[in-house]
């Protein structure tokens, strides 16, 4: 991918611990004001059950359109930084978190590497992904459907909406 290249990207956040929502905003204000990258799209927030293995509080989601120059990894790299930026501490897979950022897809790209998959190989399955990613890209299509197709496939049950739109994060 060529730097000055624009592509679209869509970004999962969340977290379970301390202001999730300030956290989530937080990161949405850095990548907004990166030089490389600008939020096109903000869903609704989403309080959402907790997923995984390990007893926790119920998470607040959301997901975002994005357009950058950056090349995926580096991306990827950028989101890793305003994450420890925010305080994040990665000890437990699937655990509680103050924030999280993941990419979603990124363009029409499908890749695999130590640091990044796009599509993000879990997403198609995720309500807590699907239900706010399908307000803002509901016709992306991944892996051969669209996100409206998967979320109707998904289990979207204590998936609620928390804000009324998606300009939470500009207060």
């Amino acid at each position: 991918m060529m730097s000055n290249e624009t592509v679209r990207a869509t970004l999962g956040l969340g977290g379970n611990l301390g202001e999730p929502t300030e956290a989530m905003a937080r990161a949405l204000a850095l990548l907004d004001a990166d030089p490389q990258t600008r939020v096109i799209a903000v869903s609704r927030l989403y309080r959402t059950p907790p997923w995984g293995p390990v007893e926790q509080p119920p998470f607040i989601n959301c997901c975002a359109l994005i357009e950058t120059q950056r090349a995926p990894e580096d991306l990827m790299r950028f989101c890793l930084d305003i994450e420890k930026r925010l305080k994040r501490v990665r000890d437990r897979r699937w655990g509680p978190r103050l924030i999280d950022i993941d990419i979603l897809t990124f363009g029409d790209i499908k890749q695999e590497s130590d640091l990044l998959t796009v599509p993000h190989p879990r997403m198609t399955e995720r309500g807590f992904v699907l239900v706010p990613l399908s307000e803002i890209a509901p016709d992306l299509v991944v892996e051969g459907r669209t996100v409206v197709g998967w979320r109707d496939a998904a289990e979207r049950d204590g998936i609620d909406p928390v804000s009324d739109d998606g300009s939470w994060w500009k207060s």
